[in-house]
């Protein structure tokens, strides 16, 4: 399976992952799903080789750190490392920003160990995003 990941400027695709991942499968109620830091984020996409939407992520700063957030993938690419290949993406293009210093996302607990990998360490306690209990996170650049 080839899937393509790359910056976006329409952003209609990835807020329908958004909605298909977090509203309806997770129960985000959408208004806390969409906000205003669409309009000043950088958006990843991750399209398969027939061009089908089946992940994205959304970068913006915040200082000296590179936010990483609205992070899903379908259902039929969890589990293929595309999610491992997404927040990659996301380093990647935050590293080439010198006055960054760090990446931060709030992870879902359950999602924890997954970031570990990705060399992310806990930061500070949990607490709840849309319903969902989190706990921020946070890798050198």
């Amino acid at each position: 399976m080839t899937v393509s990941i790359s910056i976006t400027e329409d952003i209609s695709d990835c807020l329908a992952l958004r909605m298909a991942v977090f509203v309806q499968e997770q129960k985000v109620p959408v208004q806390e799903e969409i906000d205003d830091l669409d309009d000043q984020s950088v958006h990843l996409i991750a399209r398969d080789s027939d061009g089908v939407p089946v992940g994205t992520a959304r970068l913006y700063e915040t200082g000296d750190i590179g936010k990483i957030g609205r992070v899903c993938v379908v259902k039929s690419h969890r589990g293929t490392g595309l999610g491992a290949r997404l927040i990659e993406a996301c380093i990647q293009e935050l590293s080439t920003r010198p006055h960054l210093e760090q990446a931060k996302l709030g992870a879902q607990n359950h999602a924890i160990k997954f970031y570990e990998k990705l060399g992310f360490t806990v930061v500070g306690g949990e607490y709840m995003d849309g319903g969902i209990p989190h706990h921020d996170m946070v890798a050198p650049l």
